[in-house]
Order: C-alpha cells, then structure tokens, then sequence
C-alpha cells in the first residue's frame, strides 16, 4: 500500500470510531452537554487533527502538512464565526440546549456528504476549467470586504431562508410539538416538526457557508485529499466547539476582521497577484487570526451606546 492509501484508511478508521463513540456511545441521547464534555470533546477532535497533521507529514512529507494545517485553521476558524448564525438559528426556533445537540449532530453528518460533493465539483471544474479558480479569488475577495463592512446580525432572518420557505409550502410545520422527533403524524397525514424546520435551516446555512469555506481552501491546496481531510477534522468537531463557545463569543469581537483579512489574502493569492510560499501562507494564515482573537481579548469593544449601565 503506498502512504496516501495508509493515510486514507486511518482518516476514515479515525473519523468513523470517534464519530461512533461521540455520538452513538456518549451522547446517543439527548441532555445539556455540560461545558466539562464539550471542551474535552473539542480537545479529542483537535488533538486528532494535529496527530494526523503528523501522520500526514510521516507519509506525504513536511509540504502537505503545512497546506493540511493551514487549511485547517481557514476552516475552523470559519466554523466559529458560524457558530452566531447557529445561536441565533436555535434562538428563532425556541430550541431548548438539551435538543440542540441532536440537531446539530444530523446537521454536521450531512455538512460531510455536501463537502464532499462540492470538493469534488470543485476539483473537477478547476482541472477542466483553469479560469475558475479567478472567480473562486473574486468570490473570496467580495465576501472579504462584504464582512468587513457587515454590521452583526444583519440580514441574518432564519424566516426567510428559502428551504424553510419551500418546506412550508409543502408540509405543514408542527410548532407545538415539544420532542425531538423531525416528524410526526397527525390526523393521517405527516408533518415537519420546528425540529426538522431548525435543521433544514442549519444544514441550509452551511451550503451557503461552504461557498467561502471551499474557494478558501481551494485557494491553499488542489489536493482532494488535504481540502477533504481537514475540512472533516474541521466541521466535525463544531458540534463540542458550539457548546464550549456559545456562552463567550461575544469575547471574540475582532475575529470576523481576522478572518474578513485571512479570505481576502487568499483571495489576492488565487487571482495570481501575491505567490507566497506555503509555510508563508501558514504563518500569514496564523497572525492574521491570532491578532484578532489577542486584540479581542485585550481591547474588548466598548458598548455601543458608550455610557455606564449602572446610570
């Protein structure tokens, strides 16, 4: 077997048990996960994806595991600026904590097939048609400036989203169902559940997510194997990384502008303006998004009315 071959079969030996442990063993019913099970769930997704980062380097060498790292980091730290739509989601449709894992779990199983499916697209049209990956940097570089100039929580109506629009046009939506059942039948005919309505949303969300995420890392790396592998490690671990952050986002204030600069700069690469080398990527890749979680942290923004709550 040649390494990439090794390599393909402990990704999916590595994902496929930890998956089955996570969600068919320790959290296979719903319950509040407690703050404890999502940051040690985080640490065991991210600590896998940094011991297979090894791997990669034992069998492909020291290149691919930069550009399996550096499109890492571009994916994750996507995820977590995807994480307010996730709360303002749940919010909408009155999910309870105890309920939102369960959703989450079926959104992020089916976010694996759709990467896939547009990874491979992607690849295809690329080796087909080179301009492409021009649009993909153009793609990268207005929704750069768009979320450098996008006011928080604007235009973000789970209500308009259009899969919801056509599920209800189609099925009736049970609003007062309490469990956590997508379906239920009702007077011999079959309707949605605000559980189903709430995933359809999410999984929805995360196509729309995918059309920064994927031109990003495309913008890294052509290789399958590396855009694939770490957009998985990535998305599979946000399902903890919700839970451990949902209560603090509000610490990272200056990461959309990290990230809003991290897009942009791939962006320029892949309109062929900049050619850095992949351990400059990273290391560009790497300040960018720790600047901007270091300035959050240190220069939180002042509240918007700027006067003293107690007044």
């Amino acid at each position: 077997m040649t390494p990439l071959q090794v390599l393909w079969g402990a990704f999916f030996v590595i994902v496929g048990g930890l998956l089955a442990l996570d969600l068919g063993v320790v959290n296979r019913h719903a319950h509040v996960i407690t703050l404890r099970q999502a940051a040690s769930w985080t640490a065991v997704w991210v600590g896998a994806a940094f011991l297979y980062c090894l791997a990669v380097w034992w069998g492909l060498g020291g290149e691919k595991a930069v550009e399996f790292l550096t499109a890492y980091l571009v994916e994750e730290s996507l995820s977590v600026d995807n994480l307010f739509v996730f709360i303002m989601i749940f919010s909408y449709f009155k999910i309870p904590p105890e309920r939102q894992g369960r959703v989450l779990k079926w959104g992020i199983l089916g976010a694996v097939v759709f990467r896939l499916i547009f990874i491979l697209l992607g690849v295809a049209m690329i080796r087909r048609f080179h301009w492409v990956l021009y649009v993909f940097g153009a793609i990268l570089i207005l929704t750069a400036v768009k979320m450098l100039f996008h006011k928080e929580g604007a235009e973000l109506d789970p209500s308009k989203n259009l899969a919801l629009r056509a599920l209800r046009a189609f099925m009736r939506v049970d609003a007062t169902h309490q469990g956590e059942e997508f379906f239920v039948g009702h007077k011999g005919s079959l309707h949605a559940t605000t559980m189903f309505a709430t995933l359809l949303v999410v999984e929805s969300s995360d196509i729309a997510f995918a059309v920064d995420s994927i031109p990003a890392v495309f913008g890294i790396t052509q290789d399958v194997f590396i855009i694939y592998t770490s957009n998985i490690f990535a998305i599979l671990g946000l399902r903890t990384l919700y839970f451990l952050l949902a209560g603090i986002l509000d610490l990272f204030a200056y990461l959309k502008y990290g990230i809003s600069f991290v897009l942009l700069f791939i962006g320029i690469k892949l309109v062929g303006l900049v050619h850095p080398s992949v351990g400059a990527s990273l290391a560009v890749v790497g300040s960018l998004l720790g600047l901007s979680v270091l300035a959050s942290l240190v220069f939180p923004p002042r509240e918007e009315n700027g006067e003293d709550p107690a007044e």
